[in-house]
């Protein structure tokens, strides 16, 4: 017998979606039992590691909305 979640995958991603819009820097996501997702914020930006993550940063929002 499988456990249904309280939670979809696709919950997740419109609430990390949002935070990111909404002009956020997310730290971490945290999911309580009941299926309460909390996005928590960084204090300040991030900046991308490598130039290899530059290019997927940047490549993500050229491909946004599409």
């Amino acid at each position: 017998m499988t456990r249904e979640t309280p939670f979809k995958q696709v919950d997740v991603k419109r609430a990390l979606k949002g935070a990111e819009q909404a002009g956020f820097v997310v730290g971490r996501i945290e999911i309580d039992p009941s299926g309460k997702i909390t996005v928590i914020a960084r204090q300040e930006a991030a900046e991308p590691a490598t130039a290899l993550d530059e290019w997927r940063a940047k490549r993500a929002r050229a491909t946004e909305g599409h």
